[in-house]
């Protein structure tokens, strides 16, 4: 696997120019269906679209459209029945378990609306977890923490456990933690879901600044039409169909999200 899976540890901050031109997250006709008693239901009909190095896309839809499905394949935590999740020109199906595990850990940051925190330990600890895994020396695991620490703001709080963290902070935690190995894309799963509007505005502005100015490609998926509107542009899904791509928005303008929403979503 090692000569399969870039080895983590390169500058939280790339050179914009060095970044790959293309997609370097794509899903091709990705079909998904499960039984619920003798019914078979469709989560994912036939999605495809792509997402390019510095854009944070964000997937709207109702409860039940498929939109948690895409991002758990886009992430390789479930396998599709027919299509394919492509990831810097590597096809996620075609890996086994274990070598999709190593590559979601050292390629991929995946941030969920639970803040996934271990209680007994210090944010800087949090956020060190995945470098404990991989057997990363001290040294180097201290410098990218103090890296990604930085890029969520949070230097006076590193020290502090999670109780004594607001939500918005906890959640900034979780961020600079799938940020530590330098991934290509960060999945972002309803991440605002637990947060009130002022500590969700700080989380969709930042994740915009993980895609504008470090270069990450970030798929957010959202009920929300202001979380929506910080993205370059949205596609919107129902009944596990893709029926339309809302773009040109404006940061914070919700009302105009809400409006083209509507009228694809009806």
């Amino acid at each position: 696997m090692a000569e399969d899976t870039p080895t983590p540890g390169a500058p939280l901050l790339p050179d914009a120019s060095s970044m790959p031109g293309g997609a370097v997250l794509a899903v091709q006709d990705l079909v998904k269906t499960y039984r619920l008693g003798d019914e078979v239901v469709w989560a994912l009909n036939g999605v495809s679209l792509s997402i390019e190095a510095g854009q944070l896309v964000a997937i709207m839809g109702a409860s039940g459209s498929g939109k948690s499905t895409l991002l758990h394949l886009a992430g390789g935590l479930d396998l599709p029945d027919s299509g394919r999740v492509i990831v810097e020109g590597k096809d996620l199906s075609s890996m086994s378990d274990r070598q999709r595990t190593l590559f979601r850990r050292r390629r991929m940051g995946i941030i969920f609306q639970a803040y996934n925190l271990l209680p007994t330990l210090t944010a800087a600890e949090n956020v060190a977890v995945p470098l404990l895994v991989d057997g990363t020396p001290t040294t180097e695991i201290q410098k990218r923490v103090e890296q990604a620490i930085q890029v969520v703001h949070l230097e006076k709080r590193m020290q502090h456990r999670p109780q004594a963290l607001s939500g918005g902070e906890q959640q900034r935690v979780a961020i600079a933690r799938a940020l530590l190995n330098d991934p290509a894309v960060v999945l972002a799963d309803e991440p605002t879901g637990n947060l009130d509007s002022v500590q969700a505005e700080e989380i969709w502005k930042l994740l915009r600044k993980l895609a504008h100015e470090l270069g990450k490609t970030v798929l957010m998926v959202t009920h929300e039409a202001a979380a929506a509107s910080y993205a370059d542009r949205a596609y919107v899904l129902k009944d596990g169909r893709l029926v339309g791509t809302i773009e040109e928005m404006e940061p914070g303008n919700a009302a105009l999200v809400a409006a083209r929403y509507t009228q694809l979503a009806g």
